[in-house]
């Protein structure tokens, strides 16, 4: 691409290659490729490291992502606790995935990650390879010019300047920077869901292996639980459901949760001596989608694309692998080759959304539980669920990716109808 014409702009304003807009995890792993090849990057984020956010639950098929762009040792020194599968209990029903039977070529385990320690130590290390990080700045408006794009961006005493890049690349997530400036967001299609969360001491975990594995209780009036243990002794534990469920809760946030943990019997059983160690929060209508996921000088990554749902803990994931193929084809352009940003890049990452958009619809229409609980299970099938479950999304060899909706909707029909071994 042509160098950015400096001419009728100010002494006072920034030039960079790429503008990265938000320091988490698909914003770092954007800046390290592209540092990594010797582009300028300027990365803007609006709070201040280290800060809570949710999103605690990784999937396997991130290690790899984090190892391509120079990462894991990052994460690998934190010593998060190492999560081996997913446990989805309902009852006294069970169904145990463990990531060292799956499909998929790769990794078999991944880490329950505190986010605010996970998004410091990412941004910790592209900092030190000599990407600048400003934190506390926000990006109040963009502007697309035939050679460059511009950001205003406000410092945290409330003063601006100009940012001009060869390219903009909104790593935002909720904040959804350039989706709200640019009025690309569009309601989801998913029903309204909330969810209600704190993190507790006190968790009564299973041992050795098992003790690492994210719980999901399905609550018996409905609703679903979450208990995800980290290595610092504390678990994350939340509720996610339409509001009529939470409505029957009365009390506070607090009292809320207590009650919904303790009324199903598996996280009763397992939290009864938890403790809260901070209030708990609600976030409501976080279900998002955009109208599209690039455009002249710009592209969406990380949940500024989409995001679905926290079952199945797919954003950390999909924030990564759509950062790292957004960043592939940039690199590509900046270059000076002829990219095509629908083919190359949107179509990859609606791929792998739309796989796990079928199996959370098969979550809540109930096919998936009655998979997950069927006593016919049948093991090679459930190695192909199991590699979408840890994130293989794009291993189009896999009949239960290629074919999400059409195969999880036979698999319960039959299951449901025949009662046979499939």
């Amino acid at each position: 691409m042509k160098p950015i014409k400096e001419a009728n702009v100010k002494k006072a304003d920034v030039f960079t290659d790429v503008l990265i807009i938000g320091a988490g995890p698909s914003g770092t792993l954007a800046a390290s490729h592209l540092n990594r090849e010797k582009f300028r990057v300027l990365v803007v984020e609006k709070q201040v490291f280290p800060r809570f956010v949710i999103g605690e639950s990784m999937l396997p098929a991130s290690m790899s992502m984090l190892q391509n762009a120079g990462l894991l040792d990052a994460v690998e020194q934190k010593h998060f606790m190492r999560k081996n599968g997913a446990v989805f209990l309902r009852g006294n029903e069970t169904c145990n995935f463990d990531f060292s039977s799956q499909f998929t070529n790769g990794f078999k385990y991944t880490y329950q990650v505190p986010r605010a320690e996970f998004d410091l130590a990412l941004a910790d290390a592209v900092a030190a390879r000599g990407v600048e990080i400003l934190f506390n700045h926000g990006v109040s408006a963009v502007n697309f010019a035939p050679d460059h794009a511009s950001a205003t961006v406000t410092k945290p005493d409330g003063s601006t300047f100009e940012v001009h890049a060869k390219f903009i690349l909104d790593c935002s997530g909720y904040g959804r920077v350039l989706p709200r400036l640019l009025n690309l967001d569009v309601p989801s299609t998913f029903p309204n869901r909330e969810a209600l969360f704190t993190h507790v001491t006190g968790d009564q975990r299973p041992a050795e292996r098992e003790e690492g594995k994210i719980w999901v209780c399905i609550h018996p009036e409905g609703a679903w639980l979450w208990i995800i243990p980290f290595s610092n002794g504390r678990t994350s534990v939340g509720a996610v459901a339409g509001s009529k469920f939470f409505v029957k809760f009365k009390g506070d946030p607090d009292t809320q949760l207590r009650s919904i943990l303790m009324s199903d019997p598996n996280a009763a059983k397992r939290l009864a001596q938890m403790q809260f160690v901070m209030p708990a929060q609600r976030i409501s209508g976080y279900a998002c989608s955009v109208k599209k996921l690039y455009g002249e000088r710009f592209a969406l990554a990380g949940n500024a694309t989409e995001f679905l749902d926290p079952i199945f803990s797919s954003g950390v994931a999909l924030a990564l692998s759509s950062s790292e193929r957004a960043t592939q084809v940039l690199i590509r352009q900046l270059r000076g080759e002829t990219v095509d940003w629908q083919a190359d890049y949107a179509d990859y990452v609606m791929q792998g959304i739309n796989t796990f958009r079928a199996y959370v619809t098969a979550w809540y229409d109930d096919k998936l539980p009655q998979i997950f609980f069927s006593a016919n299970r049948n093991p090679e099938i459930m190695r192909q669920v199991c590699s979408v479950l840890a994130g293989y999304v794009w291993d189009k060899t896999n009949p239960y990716v290629t074919q999400a909706e059409r195969a999880l909707g036979l698999l319960a029909k039959i299951l449901a109808g025949q009662g046979k071994k499939v």
